[in-house]
């Protein structure tokens, strides 16, 4: 199965956090962080870039970068991320998830009390086995049962915040209204019947009042799903049309 542009930049995301739990230099660190930002905020398949030869166009990507996205499109691995994952468990990244948790902590539970998962961290800390390490104490396993607990509760609400939504939503429904040849601007024209909502617009307002309201942009990316007839992860012009 083919990697979207978002589960690339997550395999960047998460080879930072491998990078930073080992101490490798900020820099090297950064290469791949930003590089994960600016793939989330392509508009077009990474996979079209490439056959273009246009990666390195990207923001953050260099020949380095563009390699590794190549690599991952041919073969759906990284051989790079797996080297890497063979050394710091993948749990050890996803307590960097904690709040309070930064690099160094995890990499001292992992190390000098073989905690590899978040639920280990929560046994040891509910059981008082944190506060012997040094830098820990009562207050700071108090700390780490809170941040978790928080952790978990974000990770069941599926909901989408507004703040969050808002600017994705603009940026979606913009891109959607130029691949569909349709224009949110007025027409100038303001006698006469008002002309229809672009096909897009359309789609996402459901109530059809001629309005996105805060329900109808945050559930604007979940809808999208609905327009991939062919389930392939895009959505061309075809789909689109009624």
């Amino acid at each position: 199965m083919a990697l979207s542009n978002r589960e690339i930049a997550d395999i960047f995301d998460q080879t930072a956090d491998m990078l930073q739990i080992k101490g490798e230099i900020i820099h090297r660190v950064m290469a791949y962080r930003n590089a994960a930002e600016a793939i989330r905020e392509v508009p077009r398949d990474l996979r079209a870039l490439a056959a273009a030869d246009e990666l390195e166009q990207i923001p953050h990507v260099g020949k380095i970068i563009a390699e590794k996205i190549t690599e991952l499109l041919d073969t759906g691995k990284l051989r790079f991320y797996d080297e890497l994952a063979a050394e710091v468990p993948i749990g050890v990244v996803e307590i960097l998830h904690i709040n309070g948790v930064g690099p160094k902590k995890a990499k001292q539970f992992w190390q000098e009390a073989d905690i590899t998962t978040i639920d280990a961290l929560e046994a040891a800390a509910r059981a008082g086995k944190l506060r012997d390490l040094p830098g820990m104490g009562a207050k700071s396993e108090t700390k780490i049962i809170e941040g978790i607990e928080s952790y978990r509760r974000k990770a069941s609400d599926t909901r989408v915040r507004l703040g969050n939504a808002l600017p994705a939503a603009e940026s979606l429904l913009e891109r959607l209204l130029t691949i569909a040849g349709a224009s949110a601007q007025p027409t100038g024209k303001s006698e006469g019947r008002r002309p229809p909502p672009p096909p897009p617009f359309a789609f996402f307002d459901a109530d059809h009042d001629g309005t996105l309201s805060a329900e109808e942009i945050q559930n604007a990316a979940a809808s999208l799903t609905k327009l991939d007839k062919n389930g392939d992860g895009t959505i061309t012009k075809e789909e689109m049309r009624p």
